[in-house]
């Protein structure tokens, strides 16, 4: 079972989101143990402060060394005094992708740390943080979201969260490519019917359907994936009769 802290100036509002849903369903059923904590339960400041304003000129405020490092010290001991692999949330940070998210549920042990305002003193992130993660090229208002986001990304990996490997094995990016589209009843809506192959019950047929379906919606939709993808002869003769090319100058071929 994988450990995840999570620290944080938001303990409810993250809890919220994690006590629902099927992370929730798996942290009851012990498929995942997850835990907040308070950084400011680990300042020394009588007030509980926890951040100052930065040496040299600026505006804002920028969380201390000190509250963030005892939190992460608690956090270890908290676990037999085991260290965590610690990521801090940060638009710097290297993108989050399906790949890393597989990498990271197989680890035993994530501390996530959570920034606020204008982020934190770098002393502590040279000292304990071992990468830092983004989950796009923007900013946001703290850590929190982004952690949420990872939280979610890689707990749904790890066993018995999900009924089954394949409820994320044929989802968008397991295999470098997007989804194929999916139906449910009724079998016409608004006029428009589900489409035939997929109702007929011949299983090769709906696969091979499926996998073009995949590769279409790829080209169409994110088409710089196929570089990476790893794509059959067959596969590549699909995507040519529907406008791709492998010329070494198209930003849509393969590597």
């Amino acid at each position: 079972m994988i450990k995840i802290d999570l620290a944080t100036l938001f303990p409810a509002m993250c809890e919220t989101v994690l006590s629902e849903s099927i992370i929730g369903r798996a942290r009851k059923a012990g498929y995942l143990d997850i835990r907040c904590f308070h950084i400011r339960d680990y300042t020394v400041d009588r007030h509980r402060n926890v951040d100052d304003t930065p040496y040299g000129p600026g505006k804002g405020m920028l969380m201390q060394a000190d509250p963030m490092y005892r939190t992460w010290e608690a956090a270890c001991e908290a676990r037999g005094g085991h260290r965590p692999h610690v990521i801090y949330m940060s638009p710097q940070g290297r993108t989050l992708t399906q790949q890393r998210a597989r990498e990271l549920s197989l680890m035993e042990h994530l501390y996530i740390m959570c920034g606020h305002y204008e982020g934190v003193d770098q002393r502590v992130l040279d000292e304990i943080v071992d990468e830092e993660i983004s989950i796009g090229d923007y900013v946001l208002t703290g850590g929190e979201l982004g952690a949420l986001v990872l939280i979610d990304c890689v707990a749904r990996l790890c066993p018995g969260v999900l009924a089954d490997e394949s409820c994320y094995e044929q989802e968008s990016h397991w295999d470098g490519l997007l989804e194929y589209p999916q139906y449910t009843k009724p079998a016409v809506w608004h006029g428009v019917a589900v489409p035939e192959i997929i109702t007929n019950g011949n299983h090769a047929a709906i696969a091979r359907w499926r996998r073009e379906q995949s590769l279409k919606t790829t080209y169409e939709k994110r088409p710089e994936l196929l570089r990476a993808a790893p794509l059959t002869e067959k596969d590549k003769w699909y995507l040519r009769t529907i406008g791709w090319t492998d010329d070494p100058d198209d930003g849509s071929r393969t590597g």
